[in-house]
């Protein structure tokens, strides 16, 4: 009955509708182009801030991390603070960096330590072997390559500069 009408309607159809579709995107085309370039301002300057924050990291990355052990400086000066962390001065029960003996850590790319840290007194005991000792075990940390140890005085050691851990255990409350 209608078997002659349904045949001839599908081929038409079909090609009418890729010709609409080009010009549709064409009126699009500029919005896209302004989102596009406000993203990408907003993008650009996420992507300088962040850059700004880690180009450090990515030069660590690049080169391998300090002294190529892929170990970033804060990390690397992080095991320094644990390691100064487990040595003690013999007439004190705390270790030296929460007696607060430790004033500066720091570690360059190539894995150079330096430390500069005071004693409780000038007359201290230990005054001629802590900072050999000091040296030795920094230079075992990973990453790190030369360590040096600087005895400084000023500003002079104070019960003040220990950590509260340090103080509760002293009995300085």
């Amino acid at each position: 009955m209608n078997t002659e009408t349904q045949e001839q309607d599908p081929t038409p159809a079909v090609e009418a509708q890729p010709e609409v579709q080009p010009e549709a995107q064409t009126e699009v085309q500029p919005e896209a182009e302004a989102t596009t370039e406000a993203e990408a301002t907003t993008e650009a300057e996420a992507t300088t801030e962040a850059e700004a924050t880690t180009e450090a990291e990515v030069q660590n990355a690049d080169n391998g991390g300090v002294a190529g052990s892929g170990l970033t400086p804060e990390l690397v000066q992080q095991g320094i603070i644990d390691i100064l962390r487990t040595i003690y001065d013999p007439e004190i029960p705390v270790d030296i960096y929460e007696l607060g003996l430790i004033y500066e850590v720091d570690v360059d790319t190539e894995g150079s330590a330096e430390i500069k840290m005071t004693l409780t007194s000038p007359a201290c005991p230990v005054a001629g072997s802590l900072p050999g000792e000091v040296e030795d075990k920094v230079r075992g940390v990973a990453g790190v390559t030369d360590a040096s140890v600087e005895i400084v005085w000023d500003p002079p050691w104070t019960p003040e500069l220990m950590s509260e851990d340090a103080r509760l255990e002293l009995g300085f409350f």
